[in-house]
């Protein structure tokens, strides 16, 4: 179970970075426009409120120099947009804007966009999709599952010890002091990485002090104080015992504070509902620890020695019961996080999401497999052993227990064994969930303040032999079914603007056979675009993108495109 949790660390630890819950939601000027006259402000606006670093915005001329812009800052009273003043003389040609802000959950999210004053060039500026650093976000990541990981094993094991009562503590030693030490090196580690992190830089520790001003920063302090007081609380049970109902209380309280330097650090604490979202959240992670953690406790007791039926039978029901929290919540958290069953399958955090219901399926049937056998050794427990007779005659002797019902406790160990590994996977998928944009913020960010969907934009990399590397920029606009006009710009293996002799786009329905209907762009000297391409049903297209970068060298790439009413 270690080795697979490692592998499934370092391999997600070491991919690429997931969006984060905040996206971008229009901007002034819009993304790809020609301007007549050069603007005085910069503005964009998000779907959450975001919070500003210091260097977020960077402004690009055709020549790739860097603008001096003003100091960037909040339009008054909306904590979801920004303003960057623009300097007052800016010559003609295409400019590139990159962006990174952290949204309101404490994920930074980053992305670049381009406008041009007067217009278009074939510029050599570069535009970066995001500026990260892999080094620091590897190592965030990785301390972020272990913390996960950790506190279900310290929390899991404590609700075991208090509910199920196992006769010897002794062999859970090892789980609390691994699970505390993960968790206290985790955090800190976080702490330590949380600026680097948000600015994309390299690991250091010169932005600690502002790390510790910012509400993800205070929450990981919380945690550290938390960690501080359950230790000494522990040394005090160790010596002067409390009666158990206090005893009950305090931990259940610590383990509750606990949980909410997580909930109130993630997805729940921005969006819809967020009081509701939150108390969902540390509900659901108290409920995976006590399942998952608990597992582990289970696993390490029936291995140390024989244990009592009745220790399993209650771990039994305190999984059921568990199982009962995560399953309300679950539902709760997954239609606030999608929000259409479309989402489902058209995002990220749906297919993930599908990916963990998977998980804790076959999670399910391993407990089903593991309530198997509790019976079972229940019911072995059970049967009365004949005593022989001694010598002199017959007498009424008490029955003795049975010994230990081997084949019970063996096939106990194995179930429990695969239910923690599938476990270890489910525990991993919540975490990537965690840093996912979940649906509902994704059609927002297609949505401006009127209402009506903004224009859809979709970026097409595509390659060409060994040096034939780049992208395509498609805009739908409105994006909606009707009348729509096309723009598709090319981008080089460097960031700039590239010249292609052909480009060719033919959108397709599949589900009524319907297409292809060519777009009908046409080169107009530096980008290719229509004013006339009607999309006449909503529903999932493929698009079909068709570049000839010589006369023998040319690709067809394939993306789906969502079209509404």
């Amino acid at each position: 179970m270690l080795a697979a949790a490692s592998l499934l660390l370092l391999v997600l630890g070491t991919a690429s970075p997931a969006s984060a819950h905040a996206a971008l939601r229009a901007t002034d000027p819009e993304d790809g426009t020609i301007l007549q006259r050069a603007p005085r402000t910069l503005t964009l606006t998000y779907t959450e409120s975001v919070g500003l670093l210091t260097d977020s915005f960077r402004v690009y001329d055709p020549e790739n120099h860097r603008l001096r812009t003003g100091q960037a800052d909040h339009v008054p009273g909306r904590a979801d947009t920004v303003r960057v003043p623009l300097p007052a003389r800016m010559a003609k040609g295409t400019y590139v804007v990159a962006w990174r802000v952290v949204s309101a959950d404490s994920h930074p999210v980053s992305g670049a966009l381009t406008f041009s004053v007067g217009e278009r060039t074939a510029t050599t500026a570069t535009a970066p999709a995001a500026t990260e650093n892999g080094t620091t976000t590897s190592l965030y990541n990785i301390a972020r599952y272990l913390a996960y990981l950790a506190v279900a094993l310290v929390l899991g094991a404590a609700v075991f010890v208090a509910y199920c009562r196992p006769p010897q503590r002794a062999p859970l030693r090892p789980l609390f002091v691994v699970g505390s030490a993960g968790l206290l090196l985790s955090t800190l580690a976080l702490l330590l990485l949380r600026g680097p992190y948000e600015e994309g830089t390299a690991p250091a520790f010169t932005s600690l002090g502002r790390t510790l001003t910012t509400r993800p920063g205070e929450l990981l302090l919380a945690r550290l104080a938390l960690l501080l007081l359950t230790a000494v609380g522990a040394l005090v049970l160790r010596r002067r015992p409390v009666p158990r109902p206090a005893a009950l209380t305090a931990g259940a309280t610590l383990a509750v504070a606990l949980a909410l330097t997580w909930s109130a650090a993630e997805h729940a604490s921005a969006g819809i509902q967020v009081p509701l979202a939150i108390a969902s959240t540390t509900l659901h992670l108290l409920a995976t620890a006590s399942w998952l953690g608990g597992l582990a406790a289970l696993l390490l007791t029936l291995r140390a020695s024989a244990l009592p039926p009745r220790v399993v039978t209650r771990f039994s029901r305190l999984a059921l019961t568990s199982v009962t929290v995560l399953v309300v919540t679950g539902v709760y958290q997954s239609w606030r996080g999608l929000g259409t069953w479309e989402a489902l399958t058209d995002t990220t955090y749906g297919r993930v999401l599908l990916a963990k219901l998977v998980a804790v399926g076959v999670l399910l049937g391993a407990a089903a497999w593991s309530r198997r056998w509790t019976g079972r050794l229940s019911k072995t427990a059970e049967v009365p052993v004949p005593v022989p007779v001694p010598a002199g005659g017959p007498a009424l002797l008490p029955e003795s227990p049975a010994p230990e019902p081997d084949l019970p406790v063996r096939q106990l160990r194995r179930s429990v064994l695969a239910e923690a590994a599938v476990g270890v996977v489910v525990l991993v998928l919540t975490t990537l969930l965690t840093s996912t944009l979940p649906g509902r913020a994704a059609e927002e960010a297609a949505t401006a303040d009127t209402g009506i969907p903004a224009a859809s934009v979709t970026t097409v990399p595509f390659t060409v032999g060994d040096n034939g590397r780049g992208k395509v920029q498609i805009t739908f606009d409105p994006g909606r079914v009707g009348p729509n006009s096309v723009q598709a710009v090319v981008y080089g293996a460097n960031g700039a603007l590239a010249a292609v002799p052909e480009l060719r786009i033919t959108m397709t329905l599949p589900a009524q056979r319907l297409g292809p209907l060519d777009t009908g762009i046409t080169d107009r000297g530096g980008y290719w675009a229509t004013n006339s391409f009607n999309l006449p049903i909503p529903g999932t297209w493929t698009m079909k993108v068709t570049v000839r970068v010589s006369d023998l060298d040319q690709v067809t790439v394939s993306r789906t495109v969502r079209v509404t009413r």
